[in-house]
């Protein structure tokens, strides 16, 4: 592995060593595999198991790691190109990555969607322009629509409780929210999924549909992972989605009919409170069917109390496999 950009990147057998590896490394600790190593942490949004999950991981492998928040005690940071700088930002990421590159082994990023321009957001151009010019292994730790270290992390969790590949079903259900959110996670949870060779469902009101390109992304993974089963649909109809499942993953997103029109948005969404996951919702579902969700989470809002506080969720073991799965990725980034 030269760098972890995306799920997609890597092939079927690369994607099971590092499974494998996670799952080693949880068992058999390697306190020192990673001494003398030294992590870069770029964070241009929020985080909290993202951030705790990367040092606390690079720390049970023996190295260290710093972090980076643009804005909060270091210099704001422009990532457009061709702009003249006689704004806020004092110094450019064309500049500011390959330094701090220069003081680490490898480089881990964080750079959410602009939320204005879809067919902008959906190209990533600026965490590509970013990954451009970093001379170290990069580890994309949640760019505009991807997330790959959760995806990671998910496939664990399911390998860990036994639910099947071939002929599991998985549901990514939309969830109410208060205010629109971005694409990165379902899109890398839909895509992972395909690519586990399960059956995928994405369950969303009309008006709702995840993009044509991620939609297609998915796509091609079922066709990859054909040999083991895999298939994906979109549709409206809960009832009929949710019958056999076994995982039921909330996540809400923001309508690409509304997409950077917030006003547009709330009143499209306004009479949608009703997508609450709670218990109901599983009465068909496989009897040992799951809740996932990749936090945070409103509580009452994407979820019940019922459904966060019972026996089917695994937030938490899915949480803490990001730790896991993010260790084996430095591993075979920084070790081989």
């Amino acid at each position: 592995m030269k760098g972890f950009l995306d799920l997609a990147d890597l092939a079927p057998a690369e994607v099971a060593d590092v499974l494998a590896l996670a799952g080693r490394l949880e068992r058999t600790p390697e306190p020192q595999a990673l001494a003398g190593k030294i992590l870069a942490l770029l964070f241009f949004n929020p985080s909290l198991r993202t951030l705790a999950s990367f040092q606390a991981g690079m720390a049970r492998l023996g190295g260290s790691s710093f972090v980076i928040s643009p804005g909060q005690g270091t210099w704001i940071l422009e990532t457009r190109d061709g702009v003249v700088m006689d704004g806020a930002p004092a110094e450019h990421v064309r500049e500011a990555i390959p330094v701090l590159a220069s003081y680490a082994d490898a480089l881990g990023i964080r750079s959410f969607a602009g939320g204005a321009d879809l067919a902008a957001d959906l190209a990533d151009s600026t965490f590509r322009s970013m990954a451009g010019v970093c001379p170290v292994p990069l580890i994309n730790m949640e760019s505009v629509v991807n997330h790959p270290c959760q995806a990671l992390g998910d496939w664990k969790t399911m390998d860990d409780l036994g639910i099947p590949a071939r002929g599991g079903k998985f549901v990514l259900t939309w969830a109410w929210h208060p205010k629109p959110l971005p694409l990165a996670v379902p899109a890398a949870a839909v895509h992972m999924a395909a690519l586990r060779g399960m059956d995928v469902t994405v369950l969303r009101p009309e008006g709702f549909g995840l993009p044509e390109p991620v939609m297609e992304k998915a796509f091609q993974a079922a066709a990859m992972s054909a040999g083991v089963g895999g298939s994906v649909r979109e549709t409206a109809d809960r009832s009929e989605a949710l019958e056999g499942a076994h995982v039921i993953y909330a996540k809400s997103w923001t309508s690409p009919l509304h997409y950077g029109k917030a006003e547009a948005e709330a009143a499209f969404r306004a009479g949608l409170r009703d997508w609450c996951v709670g218990e109901d919702w599983f009465a068909t579902a496989a009897p040992d069917c799951r809740f996932m969700h990749c936090l945070p989470v409103r509580r009452n809002v994407v979820v019940k109390d019922e459904v966060l506080d019972g026996p089917r969720s695994v937030v938490v073991h899915e949480a803490r496999n990001r730790m896991w799965a993010q260790m084996a990725v430095l591993y075979r980034l920084l070790r081989g």
